[in-house]
């Protein structure tokens, strides 16, 4: 009679989880977070600073960072996202000018009524440096007070 090795049974909480597409995308989006934020400190303009801006990722607009007045007027949960599942604030026409900025890669800018006020969204290709391809979407609400429209 021949003797078989014990060999021990691969539970399922040993196997390594595969993660979702969602997860992937917030990982992806991390990481290019990461990556925007090494940008924007080598030297962000006073534009950037002062009024709402974020850096926004792929054709889903994933919203990889947002400055301060950004994060205070849309949350923080809206990092990680796509700009249509969680800027809801903004109509429509905002974006479609962040998928028209996307697919010619030209810069845009409109006008828009955001709760009852008057603002101008500016938007403008973000590419990559080696090959020239859009890879995202920068983009800007100045207000009524934004002394640097």
């Amino acid at each position: 009679m021949s003797s078989v090795p014990d060999v021990p049974r691969e539970s399922t909480a040993d196997r390594e989880r595969v993660p979702t597409d969602r997860e992937r995308a917030r990982a992806l989006a991390r990481a290019r977070l990461e990556r925007a934020r090494s940008e924007v400190s080598a030297g962000a303009s006073p534009a950037f600073v002062a009024s709402p801006a974020a850096l926004l990722d792929g054709p889903a607009h994933v919203v990889v960072h947002g400055n301060g007045p950004f994060l205070a007027e849309f949350g923080e949960a809206c990092l990680g996202l796509p700009a249509a599942e969680s800027l809801l604030a903004l109509p429509g026409v905002a974006f479609e000018v962040m998928r028209r900025v996307y697919v010619r890669g030209t810069p845009l800018a409109c006008w828009l009524e955001i709760s009852g006020e008057r603002r101008r969204l500016t938007a403008a290709p973000r590419r990559d440096v080696e090959t020239g391809e859009v890879y995202g979407v920068a983009v800007r609400l100045a207000g009524p007070g934004d002394a640097t429209r």
